[in-house]
């Protein structure tokens, strides 16, 4: 699957997604784009999942009608993310285009 991290989702995540291609906005030069025009670069872009710590999100998109799946991870920090490795893999798996889940760290 094609991932997008946004900003603020720890980078050392992404060598505990294998065999996932994973991408930051800010590698993409997507770094000032907010919600609604992120989503749709990385829709247009074929990203599948967008991973972001923003749980007002929900709030602010209607993400339903987006292509792409939404993970949010409940921190930022990567003490805590590293333990909930399997359940954030787990939620990529699990979500599908239009999806939306929150991972507890």
């Amino acid at each position: 699957m094609k991932i997008l991290f946004d900003q603020g989702t720890p980078e050392p995540l992404r060598k505990q997604l294998p065999p996932h291609t994973i991408a930051t906005a800010y590698e993409l030069g997507w770094g000032r784009l907010r919600n609604g025009d992120l989503l749709t670069a990385a829709e247009a872009d074929g990203f599948e999942i967008f991973i972001t710590p923003d749980t007002n999100l929900k709030y602010q998109q209607n993400l339903r009608a987006r292509k792409i799946a939404v993970v949010v991870l409940l921190s930022t920090s990567w003490p805590k993310i590293r333990q909930r490795v399997p359940a954030i893999a787990a939620a990529v798996q699990a979500v599908g285009a239009g999806g939306y889940v929150e991972v507890a760290v």
